[in-house]
């Protein structure tokens, strides 16, 4: 899907410019970003056979949501009702020693649905964890060379150069990206 491969792009744009060891380990460097969104709006049409949702924010612009078959509750949900949409971006990285693994890269998608008879709503989520190799260190420029699975390597400014003299060339860092998407319904207030 193209969604897949959009999210598979920023992915890497996002390691290529991450901050990598920044953070003060004692043991080898690590660290995590995290940014967290969250919006508001008001349910204004469902369509329950074809599963989409429209809703309006309060800048006065609308969305159709698509709601995947494990949100359960779709008809619990109400017009005028609010929803709370989160969205949650993480980037986290580990160092470890050499022969603790192997450049590659794995997916890993979860689900939690609201219960039934609870207020509709629902989490999903996707981790990608990239594995390199550290294939190079320039400590003169405070620079970094990592290498991913096919081979493509890049190299990047350390945020904080002292940690360059914790690793050594051969060593592998653990890259996890993780989105998730919260969706939490609120029944519109009494009049």
């Amino acid at each position: 899907s193209s969604m897949k491969s959009a999210m598979r792009f920023k992915f890497f744009a996002v390691v290529m410019a991450v901050a990598l060891f920044a953070g003060c380990a004692s043991q080898k460097p690590s660290g995590k970003i995290e940014n967290v969104l969250e919006a508001r709006a008001t349910i204004t049409a469902i369509d329950l056979p074809q599963r989409e949702v429209t809703l309006q924010d309060s800048k006065d612009g609308t969305i159709v949501v698509e709601v995947p078959q494990e949100i359960q509750n779709l008809d619990r949900m109400r017009v005028g009702d609010e929803v709370i949409v989160s969205y949650t971006e993480a980037l986290a990285w580990q160092v470890k020693p050499a022969g603790y693994g192997a450049p590659g890269v794995s997916e890993d998608t979860s689900v939690t649905a609201a219960k039934p008879g609870d207020a509709p709503g629902g989490k999903v989520g996707r981790t990608v964890t990239l594995t390199a190799a550290i294939t190079g260190i320039d400590l003169a420029n405070g620079t970094v060379t990592l290498t991913g699975p096919g081979g493509k390597s890049k190299t990047i400014k350390a945020r904080d150069p002292s940690n360059l003299k914790k690793v050594k060339v051969g060593d592998l860092v653990d890259i996890a990206y993780t989105e998730a998407v919260a969706v939490s319904v609120r029944p519109a207030a009494k009049k």
